[in-house]
């Protein structure tokens, strides 16, 4: 992969709607070859069914200590009928390689995708050492997701901590202020930094990381796509958060739609830990189906109801909101 050195042609990103533009080009569309010269018909291609997976988060959210056990939510969500599984990295008790290889091994005899790795890291700091260590992690965290098969991982800005905890970012709707004595032009630039050394080995890897609008610098899509576009390499796409948009979601959702490469689909049954959205499921799947997204829809239930219920009920209102 080349990086946008002095002199280097930089790397595009790929999106679906550069790919499928030049897929019509060459006339390779399943379903869309013309059959001119054999008078065959053109034939529409068959519609691709959403796939859901289930972030472990969903189970543990960070208090149910009896849920915590990613085998236990592994095996839940295959009984309950999902595609797949997110797996919250904070979640793990055990890194070692032979844990590792057996949650792969009980995600595929359940027949489960790991389709997605939720890590936590923070450039949005003065500190170059705070920062350093934050790329190191997000490397570690980039080599655990290559050694479980996953092929993305969800990556966030960082926050500059001025709000205190985050139960009072969440009474301030996410909003903080800039650290005194420094600019948000110098937070993008350690944001953009930090990511781009971490790039190498994701190619290596074969990891695509997926920025989140997940506070901070992240809590726009302004903010966000300034990051991917600033960067502009294939293996930085966007994590598409449907519940960290408190204001107008289904337009932001869809400054970033067309580079996603996750959806995380939010429910609160029960009450929302920290705030609820009344989302409308549908209007994001038509959202998902314009930008052709084909990948994961991800569920994190972050409500009070037991996930027990809560996340076999979420997962059949995904079912019907996407099969309209």
């Amino acid at each position: 992969m080349t990086l946008n050195s002095p002199g280097a042609v930089p790397a595009t990103p790929i999106t679906r709607r550069s790919l499928l533009s030049k897929t019509l080009a060459y006339g390779c569309v399943p379903g869309l070859a013309t059959g001119l010269s054999t008078g065959v018909s053109a034939v529409s291609a068959p519609a691709v069914r959403t796939r859901f997976a289930v972030s472990t988060y969903s189970f543990w959210q960070f208090n149910r200590d009896e849920l915590r056990d990613i085998f236990l939510c592994l095996d839940l969500a295959a009984e309950w009928g999902f595609d797949g599984v997110e797996i919250l990295h904070r979640q793990m008790t055990d890194e070692s390689n032979s844990t590792l290889q057996k949650i792969k091994q009980r995600a595929f005899v359940n027949g489960l995708d790991l389709c997605g790795f939720s890590t936590h890291q923070g450039w949005v700091s003065p500190d170059a050492d705070v920062r350093r260590q934050n790329t190191e992690h997000t490397i570690r965290c980039i080599e655990l997701s290559y050694a479980l098969g996953i092929p993305t991982m969800r990556v966030n800005t960082g926050r500059w901590g001025t709000s205190g905890s985050f139960d009072e970012l969440m009474k301030n709707r996410g909003i903080e202020p800039v650290l005194p004595g420094y600019t948000e032009e110098q937070g993008f630039a350690w944001v953009i930094e930090g990511l781009t050394q971490c790039l190498p080995v994701a190619e290596r890897c074969g990891v695509t990381l997926g920025l989140e609008n997940h506070w901070g610098l992240g809590r726009t899509p302004e903010g966000v796509m300034r990051i991917v576009r600033a960067i502009n390499s294939p293996w930085l796409g966007t994590t598409l958060d449907t519940g960290n948009f408190l204001e107008d979601p289904y337009e932001r959702l869809e400054q970033m739609a067309d580079n996603a490469v996750l959806v995380q689909a939010r429910t609160y049954y029960g009450g929302g830990l920290w705030y609820s959205l009344d989302l409308d499921y549908r209007r994001i799947a038509e959202l998902l189906r314009k930008h052709r997204f084909g990948g994961y829809v991800s569920l994190e239930f972050e409500g009070k109801d037991d996930p027990r219920t809560a996340i076999p009920r979420s997962l059949q209102m995904l079912w019907e909101a996407f099969s309209v």
